[in-house]
Protein backbone atom coordinates (compact mmCIF):
# COMPACT_ATOMS: atom_id res chain seq x y z
CA UNK A 1 0.00 0.00 0.00
CA UNK A 2 1.50 3.68 -1.01
CA UNK A 3 1.81 6.69 1.44
CA UNK A 4 -1.97 8.10 0.75
CA UNK A 5 -2.38 11.61 2.92
CA UNK A 6 -5.84 11.73 2.68
CA UNK A 7 -6.80 8.30 3.98
CA UNK A 8 -5.59 7.67 7.78
CA UNK A 9 -4.86 4.17 8.08
CA UNK A 10 -4.77 4.78 12.10
CA UNK A 11 -8.36 2.59 13.13
CA UNK A 12 -10.28 4.55 15.96
CA UNK A 13 -10.93 2.91 19.29
CA UNK A 14 -12.66 -0.36 18.85
CA UNK A 15 -12.98 -0.55 15.31
CA UNK A 16 -11.69 -3.87 14.08
CA UNK A 17 -10.85 -4.58 9.98
CA UNK A 18 -9.27 -7.50 8.14
CA UNK A 19 -8.94 -11.22 8.25
CA UNK A 20 -6.01 -13.13 10.07
CA UNK A 21 -4.86 -16.67 10.51
CA UNK A 22 -4.17 -18.24 14.15
CA UNK A 23 -4.02 -21.09 15.74
CA UNK A 24 -5.57 -22.31 19.27
CA UNK A 25 -3.45 -23.59 21.60
CA UNK A 26 -4.14 -26.77 24.21
CA UNK A 27 -5.49 -24.56 26.36
CA UNK A 28 -7.95 -22.87 24.20
CA UNK A 29 -6.16 -19.75 24.19
CA UNK A 30 -6.04 -17.75 20.89
CA UNK A 31 -3.84 -14.54 20.21
CA UNK A 32 -5.53 -11.43 19.21
CA UNK A 33 -3.85 -9.64 16.26
CA UNK A 34 -1.90 -6.71 17.45
CA UNK A 35 -3.53 -4.34 15.59
CA UNK A 36 -6.75 -5.41 16.98
CA UNK A 37 -5.28 -4.80 20.75
CA UNK A 38 -4.12 -1.44 19.59
CA UNK A 39 -6.96 -0.21 18.56
CA UNK A 40 -8.80 -1.31 21.72
CA UNK A 41 -10.26 1.75 23.82
CA UNK A 42 -8.90 2.21 26.91
CA UNK A 43 -12.08 2.13 28.60
CA UNK A 44 -11.78 -1.57 27.39
CA UNK A 45 -9.07 -2.58 30.24
CA UNK A 46 -7.58 -5.13 27.90
CA UNK A 47 -10.49 -7.29 28.00
CA UNK A 48 -12.95 -8.88 25.92
CA UNK A 49 -16.35 -10.37 26.30
CA UNK A 50 -16.78 -13.46 24.32
CA UNK A 51 -19.77 -15.28 23.55
CA UNK A 52 -21.59 -17.40 20.70
CA UNK A 53 -22.15 -16.10 17.47
CA UNK A 54 -25.63 -15.71 15.59
CA UNK A 55 -23.54 -17.90 12.84
CA UNK A 56 -21.19 -20.81 13.62
CA UNK A 57 -18.59 -18.42 15.56
CA UNK A 58 -17.38 -17.03 18.45
CA UNK A 59 -18.01 -13.03 18.91
CA UNK A 60 -15.57 -11.12 20.60
CA UNK A 61 -16.53 -7.92 21.75
CA UNK A 62 -14.23 -4.86 23.60
CA UNK A 63 -15.71 -4.72 27.00
CA UNK A 64 -16.85 -0.92 27.03
CA UNK A 65 -19.09 -2.40 23.74
CA UNK A 66 -20.53 -5.27 25.66
CA UNK A 67 -21.86 -3.23 27.98
CA UNK A 68 -23.63 -1.49 25.94
CA UNK A 69 -25.27 -4.49 24.59
CA UNK A 70 -26.10 -5.72 28.16
CA UNK A 71 -27.79 -2.38 28.38
CA UNK A 72 -29.51 -2.96 25.25
CA UNK A 73 -30.13 -6.72 26.54
CA UNK A 74 -31.87 -5.09 29.64
CA UNK A 75 -34.47 -3.22 27.95
CA UNK A 76 -35.85 -6.34 26.54
CA UNK A 77 -39.49 -7.36 28.01
CA UNK A 78 -38.67 -10.52 30.32
CA UNK A 79 -42.18 -11.12 30.10
CA UNK A 80 -42.06 -12.24 26.42
CA UNK A 81 -40.67 -15.61 25.41
CA UNK A 82 -38.74 -14.24 22.62
CA UNK A 83 -36.97 -11.34 24.58
CA UNK A 84 -35.74 -14.04 27.34
CA UNK A 85 -35.01 -16.58 25.32
CA UNK A 86 -32.75 -13.96 22.91
CA UNK A 87 -31.07 -12.64 26.39
CA UNK A 88 -30.44 -15.89 27.61
CA UNK A 89 -29.04 -16.80 24.98
CA UNK A 90 -26.82 -14.11 24.30
CA UNK A 91 -25.59 -13.78 28.30
CA UNK A 92 -25.14 -17.62 29.27
CA UNK A 93 -22.67 -17.84 26.74
CA UNK A 94 -21.16 -14.41 27.39
CA UNK A 95 -17.67 -14.83 29.34
CA UNK A 96 -15.16 -11.75 30.17
CA UNK A 97 -11.53 -12.63 28.89
CA UNK A 98 -8.55 -10.14 29.76
CA UNK A 99 -5.88 -10.85 27.19
CA UNK A 100 -2.14 -11.65 28.56
CA UNK A 101 1.19 -10.48 28.14
CA UNK A 102 1.18 -12.60 24.63
CA UNK A 103 -2.03 -10.96 23.48
CA UNK A 104 -3.91 -14.44 23.72
CA UNK A 105 -7.51 -14.89 25.76
CA UNK A 106 -8.71 -17.79 26.56
CA UNK A 107 -11.66 -19.09 24.93
CA UNK A 108 -14.83 -21.15 27.06
CA UNK A 109 -15.10 -25.01 26.12
CA UNK A 110 -18.88 -24.74 24.81
CA UNK A 111 -17.90 -21.74 22.65
CA UNK A 112 -15.19 -23.88 21.31
CA UNK A 113 -17.37 -26.77 20.81
CA UNK A 114 -19.97 -24.43 19.58
CA UNK A 115 -18.01 -22.59 16.47
CA UNK A 116 -16.11 -26.58 16.64
CA UNK A 117 -12.65 -25.02 16.77
CA UNK A 118 -9.72 -27.25 16.22
CA UNK A 119 -6.59 -25.87 15.81
CA UNK A 120 -6.73 -23.38 12.57
CA UNK A 121 -8.92 -20.76 13.13
CA UNK A 122 -9.62 -17.47 11.49
CA UNK A 123 -9.79 -13.80 13.11
CA UNK A 124 -11.99 -11.59 11.62
CA UNK A 125 -12.45 -8.14 12.01
CA UNK A 126 -16.49 -7.07 11.71
CA UNK A 127 -15.99 -2.99 12.62
CA UNK A 128 -17.43 -3.07 16.30
CA UNK A 129 -16.30 -6.53 17.48
CA UNK A 130 -14.06 -9.66 16.12
CA UNK A 131 -15.56 -12.91 15.16
CA UNK A 132 -13.45 -16.33 15.48
CA UNK A 133 -14.25 -19.10 12.65
CA UNK A 134 -12.92 -22.61 11.99
CA UNK A 135 -12.04 -21.89 8.24
CA UNK A 136 -13.94 -24.91 7.07
CA UNK A 137 -17.46 -24.13 8.69
CA UNK A 138 -16.33 -20.29 7.22
CA UNK A 139 -15.89 -21.31 3.94
CA UNK A 140 -19.15 -23.36 4.09
CA UNK A 141 -21.30 -20.08 5.40
CA UNK A 142 -19.51 -17.90 2.35
CA UNK A 143 -20.29 -20.31 -0.39
CA UNK A 144 -24.51 -20.47 1.22
CA UNK A 145 -23.88 -16.84 1.42
CA UNK A 146 -23.24 -16.39 -2.46
CA UNK A 147 -27.32 -17.76 -2.77
CA UNK A 148 -28.20 -13.98 -1.08
CA UNK A 149 -30.32 -12.07 -4.22
CA UNK A 150 -28.10 -9.53 -5.45
CA UNK A 151 -30.82 -6.76 -5.34
CA UNK A 152 -30.89 -7.18 -1.51
CA UNK A 153 -27.00 -6.90 -1.66
CA UNK A 154 -27.61 -3.90 -4.30
CA UNK A 155 -30.18 -2.23 -1.64
CA UNK A 156 -27.91 -2.47 1.31
CA UNK A 157 -24.99 -1.45 -0.64
CA UNK A 158 -27.26 2.16 -1.43
CA UNK A 159 -27.63 2.72 2.40
CA UNK A 160 -23.62 2.19 3.26
CA UNK A 161 -21.77 3.25 0.26
CA UNK A 162 -21.76 7.49 0.06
Amino acid sequence: MGNYPFYDMTLTDNTFIGEYAYSLDSKGRVNIPAKFRQSLSADSQNTFVITRGLDPCIWVYPLEQWKEIENNLRNLSSVKNIHRTFVRDTARYASPSTYDKQGRITLTPSLTEYAVLEKDVLIIGMINKIEIWNPNTLKIVDQQNLEIEPDAYDDLADKIIL
